[in-house]
């Protein structure tokens, strides 16, 4: 049902530049696919495991398999993942390498907590978080094709909102890390935000 009236309110609206993501639960992927499948929508994983190799590797989630499943993207480093299960800026190094050979987008998603940003730390930790990825512009062709979204933790599920001026002074310093390794890899790179969004303050 919901993605029967995501589909319908997408449909009435007049064609645009913007591309439209959906990250369910793993278990309704093939939901998502059967529900989607030719409409605007594209859809994708909240987390995946690294590729390992050929074995076994009991409740991780395979790119390649999602991938019979229309899978195009994946969320990787998102906050809960960082911090509930002790994910690492090299997890999400790996899993950005495995995304991209596996012709996935990845959404490397960066972020300071409410005690880092009080501490003044925002743009220290948001520059640890990419830099670890950015060392992968040996193939910026490949490296082109991240989307990066800033998803300050303390505005996510907390009912506090950043404010347009604190996303933007964020998203100019994140272009900033990327204009550093290469000026078409600023211009290329998609960087968008996350965290609180609620219909009354989309659009700002």
């Amino acid at each position: 049902t919901w993605c029967q009236g995501m589909s319908a309110a997408l449909a009435a609206q007049p064609p645009g530049e913007v591309d439209w993501f959906l990250f369910p639960p793993a278990i309704y992927v093939q939901s998502v696919q059967q529900h989607l499948s030719g409409s605007s929508v594209a859809w994708g994983l909240q987390h995946a495991g690294p590729e390992l190799g050929e074995g076994a590797f009991t409740g991780e989630l395979s790119l390649n398999m999602a991938a019979e499943l229309g899978c195009s993207a994946v969320l990787v480093g998102h906050s809960e993942r960082r911090q509930l299960y002790s994910m690492t800026d090299q997890d999400v190094t790996s899993l950005v390498v495995s995304s991209l050979k596996s012709d996935y987008i990845p959404i490397v998603c960066v972020g300071e907590t409410l005690k880092q940003r009080e501490k003044g730390l925002t743009l220290q930790i948001i520059q640890e978080q990419l830099a670890v990825v950015l060392s992968l512009h040996d193939n910026p062709d490949a490296l082109g094709r991240i989307i990066i979204a800033y998803e300050p933790v303390w505005a996510i599920g907390t009912g506090k909102t950043a404010q347009p001026e604190q996303a933007e002074e964020v998203h100019s310093f994140i272009r900033s890390c990327l204009a550093s390794k290469s000026d078409s890899l600023a211009e290329q790179v998609r960087v968008i935000y996350g965290g609180s969004v609620k219909p009354n303050n989309a659009a700002e």
